[in-house]
This record gives C-alpha cells, sequence and structure tokens, in this order.
C-alpha cells in the first residue's frame, strides 16, 4: 500500500493538489448497507470552513461534494466510495516568485530535494491544509458508521495563541456550543479572547497556533492490537497526517511524567455490576487496547508557516542568501479549521479498528450493529 493510503480494513485514499483540478478521497472496505446520501457528505464539509471571514484565508472554495461510485439507491454496496471537490478559487501566479525561495516553516525545501522540483509548489500543492477536505469527507462516513454503534466523536479548539479554556465542557456542550463562534471553542469567553489574538496576529502580518482536543464516547473495551498497531499509535499517524500537526497527547499526555504511579494510575469501581474507572488520566488507552473510558486526545497545531512578514531564505537557483514575503490567501491560524479534521481523523481510525474487532460488520442491517449499540446504551 503506498504512502497515500491509511487503514487496514476501512482503508482511505487521499488525490489531488491544493492547486489541481480537485481534491478527493476513495473509501475502500466501507460496509455495504449504510444508508449514505451525498447530503451527509456535505453537511460536514460545509462545517469545515468558519463562517467568519476576517480569521481564515480569503480562498472560498464553493466545494460542492460529488459522490461518484459506492452507492446504489441510498445504500452503500460495499465498493469502493470516491467523493471529491472540485478547487475553483485557485491564483497560482502567487507562487511563481517562490518557487526556487523555500518558505520557512513549509515543506518546500525537503520536497524540492526529494523530488528533484518536479513536485507540484503551488499552494503547498500535495503538502497543503487543502487536501485535508478529503479527511473530512471520508470522516462523514466513519462518523455515520459509528453513529450506527452509538460511538460519538467531538472535537473543539482549547488553546488558541496562548489563550486556554479553563474548564472541561461536557459533551453536551461540545456538542451544542463548538460551531456557535467561529474559533470551535465551547467556551464562549475564551472563545472571544481567541478570536482577538487571531485578528491581532494578522494584523500584525504575523500567524499563532493552538490544541484541539477530541473526545470519543462509548467506545467498547478491548479496541485495538497489541504493540504496533495499538490503538493510540494508529490514531496518532492518522492525526500526525494532518499538515502543521506537531504534537499529539492522550490523557494526561506529558504531565504523566511529573506524577508518581500512585497518582497516575486511574483506580477501578464497581458501579452498577459494571466495572468502572474512578479517574481517566490514560484517555481511554492502555496497552493500545481502549479501556471503556472515554477515549481523549490533545492535538497541537503549530503557527501558520505562509506569514507576510519579510523572512530569510535562500535562493536556490544562484544559491544564495535572500528573503522571501509570502503573498497569496492565507490562514493566520489553521486551528478553528483543524478541529473538524481532528475530529474526522479519529473516526476514520476508529472505525478501522472496530471493524477489524469485529466490532461493525462488513454487512449492515438492524441486527448487525444491534448487540454493539446494547451494550453502548447500557453504558
Amino acid at each position: 500500500m503506498g504512502s497515500n493510503s491509511i487503514g487496514k480494513e476501512f482503508v482511505i485514499t487521499c488525490f489531488g493538489e491544493s492547486h489541481g483540478r480537485c481534491v478527493g478521497a476513495i473509501i475502500d472496505g466501507c460496509p455495504a448497507g449504510l444508508p449514505l446520501a451525498v447530503e451527509d457528505i456535505q453537511r460536514e464539509v460545509d462545517k469545515r470552513l468558519p463562517k467568519k471571514e476576517a480569521i481564515v484565508s480569503a480562498r472560498r472554495e464553493e466545494d460542492a461534494v460529488e459522490l461518484l461510485s459506492g452507492t446504489y439507491e441510498g445504500f452503500t454496496t460495499g465498493a469502493p466510495i470516491c467523493v471529491l471537490v472540485w478547487n475553483k478559487e485557485v491564483i497560482s501566479d502567487d507562487y511563481d516568485a517562490i518557487r526556487h525561495t523555500p518558505r520557512p516553516g513549509h515543506a518546500d525545501y525537503p520536497a524540492r530535494i526529494k523530488y528533484l522540483g518536479f513536485n507540484d509548489n503551488r499552494g503547498g500543492g500535495r503538502f497543503s491544509g487543502r487536501l485535508t477536505v478529503a479527511f473530512v469527507m471520508a470522516g462523514a462516513v466513519a462518523k455515520k458508521l459509528l453513529g450506527l454503534a452509538g460511538v460519538q466523536v467531538l472535537a473543539y479548539s482549547t488553546e488558541i495563541g496562548g489563550v486556554k479554556m479553563h474548564v472541561t465542557p461536557s459533551l453536551e456542550a461540545i456538542k451544542e456550543k463548538t460551531y456557535v463562534n467561529a474559533v470551535r471553542c465551547p467556551d464562549v469567553v475564551a472563545a472571544q479572547k481567541m478570536e482577538e489574538a487571531i485578528l491581532n496576529a494578522k494584523s500584525e502580518g504575523d500567524s499563532i497556533g493552538g490544541i484541539v482536543e477530541c473526545v470519543a464516547s462509548n467506545v467498547l473495551p478491548g479496541v485495538g492490537e497489541p504493540l504496533f498497531d495499538s490503538l493510540d499509535a494508529e490514531l496518532a499517524k492518522m492525526l500526525f497526517d494532518i499538515p502543521a500537526v506537531k504534537g499529539v497527547e492522550f490523557g494526561i499526555g506529558f504531565e504523566a511524567a511529573r506524577l508518581k504511579g500512585s497518582q497516575n494510575n486511574d483506580s477501578y469501581m464497581m458501579q452498577d455490576g459494571d466495572v468502572k474507572a474512578v479517574t481517566n488520566n490514560a484517555g481511554g488507552i492502555l496497552g493500545g487496547l481502549s479501556s471503556g473510558t472515554p477515549l481523549v486526545v490533545r492535538v497541537a497545531v503549530k503557527p501558520t508557516p505562509s506569514i507576510s512578514k519579510e523572512q530569510k531564505t535562500v535562493d536556490m537557483l544562484e544559491m544564495k542568501d535572500t528573503t522571501v514575503q509570502v503573498k497569496g490567501r492565507h490562514d493566520p491560524c489553521i486551528v478553528p479549521k483543524a478541529v473538524l479534521v481532528v475530529e474526522s481523523s479519529v473516526a476514520i481510525v476508529l472505525v478501522d479498528q472496530m471493524i477489524r474487532a469485529g466490532l461493525l460488520p462488513k454487512v449492515l442491517g438492524v441486527e448487525a450493529v444491534e448487540e454493539y449499540s446494547d451494550v453502548t446504551k447500557e453504558d
């Protein structure tokens, strides 16, 4: 399997470039019998871009989803699903002047060395965040499958530009309040300060980063494989495939290194006849397997490397020092866009792992998901 695909049973292949004709995904291994319409995917894609134009790139693609294969009479057939959107709002002239002057923070230089200059550098080409629309389209299908099993995946901005949320939101708050504002933060007070931080960075010709937190609830214990296919390893791999992601942690993450075992361990207790963890420092994963508590993962997103400030670089033709000032349409902060991408990525991995575990059948029906749904409802 090439580097453009991920998954063992639920396999996602991403294609396209930032300024190419289209961006899309092929989903191979989706169970037959899933009710699926183009509107299901369009609804997710429409959520990807914040409506407030001041905090995002001026590039506003229509992103009308086309569902080309894999469904018949409103249900998936078990055949590969092909979905795509067309790139229509493309302005490539800005990239001619910087083709030979690699932009700091971008993949321009290593990509030039790897592909000997044959790579498409326009808008970042294959390395652009534009490709994450494919993650969202595939994630829309994954979330429908998880919904049948009672699993819910929700993400939100927990920190932007040093502005942090200081309360842990309930699942209901994440679901109801995250998309009310442009920064995708369920805390109204923090959201306002985050937006101000983005606008300040933009006014300075600069950019900022932040942290996205994602919570998956009702995942039964035992999902995942030991060692090299562990649930956290598979999730981290998928999350690091999102452009600009520089760190991933589960539960309390690096904070665990500062604790004693007696402080870090999640004790167990009996509750209504079931085994329950008292705390969730592990973030829902132990030994690479889901533990039955909510899966909690945080993703660090770096500041957008495209900034309008002059930066030092080199001229690859003249082989001398020079400067570059990036033009074009760029986000002062990509964290708000990343929220849905993180959510979609977690959903994709969970579906793949649940199919492997036999918790999602390859042909769906009422009876096919009844057992899993009953168990998660009891929890």
